[in-house]
């Protein structure tokens, strides 16, 4: 919205700031933290009244967890996604397609998780919503999102979208953009792409979907989640808007991608929005964010790796929230396989919790190793 006064900046030329996207994502971010800070306490009072008796808690976790978790509310993740709907309405250049594509997605997975929040303080349940038909849903929106990135990188590049999806998967060079939308780039190499064709579907719908749910398993402990998915968060706003200026995508000789810099403002707005909600979250939490928010902040990430071409670097900057859906994928198939657990308890956090261990030290060491991994996705920029 605020981007079009730039179309006013001939008569006042302090309005031309409006056009630099470092500037708009830094007012994203400043919007989206003040927009959580003075209507957060409302929502929380209003969940606190709602539901009453707060959020079910696991009866098989720490009992020491039980205690200290039981009443609180959950839903919080209504206000992370207000902060950064209000906060990206604002700041982003509406003209933008990946602007709607990633917002698409995150308010999608939030009203997902939104339900799967309501049946669980409604019908006083850990379960929620039935686990097919919400992976269902999610692998359908990650579908239509996916597929929405190759025809805007398509039609850039003034090619037929579904040219894109009809070859067999190749490695190509990475100067044949025709064929870029569709292809998948690695870390490390600056010219080598794996062109996927149609399978570059099922490669977006497994980060979208897989970093939504990533995250929602990452979600156990105060804080614990939402600093790691600002730290990607930060991660992503630096490769968007890298990957969209073609003067640094050139001097890093990484792959450009036109318009990608504007997600650089959805980063934003997550990051303010997420600090925002660490002042609440923050250990003893007053309010948790449940599937509302997890799930939406997993998903914003996937698609924003997607329209960036980063997917695989995903996998370095979130690799705390692999390490915990990996540690739970373990411990269920030991599980069926041997009758056996790898784990006291999965997710991987709460395999500590059970070993002794205090949850501010679980939760500060998992935040270093989210920085540690960021860290090493940046490297990836100029390691080429």
């Amino acid at each position: 919205m605020l981007y079009e006064l730039v179309n006013f900046s001939d008569q006042f030329g302090a309005l031309n700031v409006f056009r630099y996207i470092t500037f708009r994502t830094g007012g994203s971010i400043v919007t989206a933290l003040l927009f959580v800070f003075l209507f957060g306490p409302r929502l929380i009072n209003l969940l606190r009244v709602r539901q009453g008796r707060g959020q079910p808690i696991r009866e098989d976790g720490p009992q020491s967890h039980i205690v200290k978790k039981q009443g609180t509310p959950t839903m919080g993740g209504l206000m992370i996604l207000m902060g950064i709907t209000v906060a990206t309405l604002l700041w982003a250049n509406w003209a933008n397609p990946y602007v709607w594509i990633v917002l698409g997605v995150t308010l999608s997975f939030g009203a997902i998780g939104f339900y799967d929040d309501y049946l669980k303080v409604t019908q006083r349940t850990t379960s929620g919503s039935s686990s097919r038909a919400k992976l269902a849903l999610e692998l359908s929106i990650a579908v239509l999102a996916t597929f929405a990135v190759v025809v805007v990188g398509m039609m850039q590049a003034d090619q037929n979208p579904f040219d894109c999806l009809t070859h067999l998967p190749s490695l190509i060079n990475g100067a044949q953009t025709e064929r870029f939308a569709c292809s998948l780039t690695v870390p490390f190499l600056k010219d080598a792409l794996i062109y996927l064709g149609p399978f570059f579907l099922l490669l977006g719908v497994l980060v979208i979907a897989g970093a939504g749910n990533s995250v929602n398993l990452t979600d156990g402990l105060d804080g614990l989640a939402i600093v790691p998915v600002m730290v990607a968060a930060s991660t992503f706003g630096l490769i968007a808007y890298l990957s969209g200026n073609a003067v640094f995508a050139k001097y890093l000789q990484i792959h450009y991608v036109q318009g990608a810099g504007e997600l650089a403002v959805i980063c934003g707005a997550l990051v303010g929005a997420g600090l925002g909600f660490l002042w609440f979250n923050a250990p003893p939490a007053m309010i948790f964010m449940g599937d509302t928010g997890s799930l939406a902040l997993g998903g914003a990430l996937g698609a924003i790796a997607v329209a960036t071409k980063h997917e695989l670097v995903l996998a370095i900057v979130g690799g705390l929230f692999v390490l915990e859906t990996v540690s739970v994928i373990v411990q269920v198939l030991s599980f069926k396989l041997t009758g056996r657990r790898v784990f006291r308890m999965a997710p991987l956090h709460h395999h500590f919790e059970q070993k002794g261990w205090e949850e501010p030290t679980i939760v500060v060491r998992f935040w270093i190793i989210a920085v540690v991994l960021a860290l090493i996705g940046l490297a990836t920029l100029k390691l080429r």
